[in-house]
């Protein structure tokens, strides 16, 4: 069972079972790839539907940070839940540690030597790292290995 009919089917379960926030956070996720394979004209395959999963996952994180800022703990806890559902359909994300072992490889690899060269550095990881890594802390990690 592709992604996409993973979804349809966790949020006809969610339904029955009565789970709002499941149901929501599921139907929410739907109609972003739907608008996704409208946008593009195309139907997502297993990676597109990933890529949509990732961008709501990140809006998630922004969305937390912003409402801890603001001191809205309601909001921290809806978002915090919404990640959670997102999350377990993702592949499981990479640790800081794991991260910083293939950017010390991608680095020396490409003999990058300064801050100056971290565009080349993350356009050769983020490809290949996809939606394992988060890109917040692939871009810290990098910046901070290049002497940035």
């Amino acid at each position: 069972m592709d992604l996409k009919q993973q979804l349809q089917s966790d949020m006809a379960s969610a339904m029955r079972e009565g789970d709002v926030t499941r149901r929501d956070t599921l139907r929410m996720l739907i109609a972003a790839i739907k608008q996704e394979e409208v946008d593009r004209r195309v139907d997502l395959d297993n990676a597109g539907v990933e890529a949509v999963l990732t961008k709501q996952a990140k809006q998630r994180r922004e969305s937390i940070d912003d409402a801890q800022q603001a001191n809205r703990l309601d909001l921290v806890a809806d978002e915090e839940a919404e990640l959670t559902i997102i999350e377990s359909y993702l592949p499981e994300q990479m640790t800081e540690d794991e991260i910083r072992v293939i950017v010390t490889e991608v680095i020396t690899e490409m003999n990058a030597s300064g801050i100056q060269e971290m565009g080349r550095v993350m356009g050769r990881l983020m490809p290949e790292l996809g939606s394992t890594a988060d890109g917040r802390i692939v871009s810290q990690v990098v910046r901070e290995l290049l002497g940035g």
